[in-house]
């Protein structure tokens, strides 16, 4: 017995040390280090306009507006939701994920054809011309979170004219606000060259003098 009871008070002060390192001490010391050295990523990248929070560089958000950049398709629709949605269940709370569609997926398919057709007609409405080209495919696919905040240089490009007209700016000047919000391959090699969308909206609303 007495054995037992010296061994009880190790394993209880061993358990006490560890909770307070690991469970206190280890969290704290990651979280100053996180302020010091990265302060920006540690909160979350936020931007903010006129000392206003406008979003994250890391999370993607739903804009309206063809004056406007449009981001990827979100199957979780960038975790925004109406009050009537919220009160009825529909809308179950933050989350994130993918359609998951195979590539045979008729439902896929569907949801393609309507998005093109969408993006025609959104495309003739705006510029008063005939789309003509291929549309990326990131801008009918999903993000595997559905919070992707960046489009490619090719999904912008095609929206540019839409842009351009809708805005009041020049090509040339939503070009040149593209190419600012482009962030290129890491090392010029690894990974691909992809577009801010929020960073790119705030930069043409300021333009426009929103």
């Amino acid at each position: 017995m007495k054995n037992f009871g010296r061994y009880l008070k190790r394993a209880l002060a061993v358990t006490l040390v560890l909770l307070v390192l690991c469970g206190v001490v280890y969290p704290l010391l990651l979280t100053a280090a996180g302020q010091a050295i990265f302060p920006k990523q540690a909160n979350g990248s936020i931007v903010k306009v006129n000392g206003k929070a406008a979003g994250s560089e890391i999370v993607g958000q739903e804009f309206e507006g063809d004056q406007y950049f449009h981001g990827r398709i979100s199957s979780v629709n960038y975790n925004t939701y109406t009050k009537e949605e919220k009160e009825s269940g529909e809308y179950e709370g933050v989350s994130s994920g993918s359609f998951n569609y195979a590539p045979s997926s008729k439902d896929l398919e569907k949801r393609v054809e309507e998005d093109v057709k969408a993006f025609k007609e959104r495309y003739k409405e705006v510029t008063g011309e005939e789309f003509k080209g291929e549309i990326p495919a990131d801008m009918l696919t999903a993000s595997g979170s559905g919070l992707d905040p960046h489009i490619s240089p090719e999904a912008a490009k095609v929206q540019l004219p839409i842009v351009a007209a809708a805005s009041g700016l020049s090509e040339e000047e939503v070009q040149n606000i593209v190419d600012n919000n482009t962030e290129k391959k890491v090392f010029g090699i690894f990974g691909e060259e992809e577009v801010n969308v929020l960073e790119c909206n705030i930069d043409i609303a300021e333009a426009m003098g929103e």
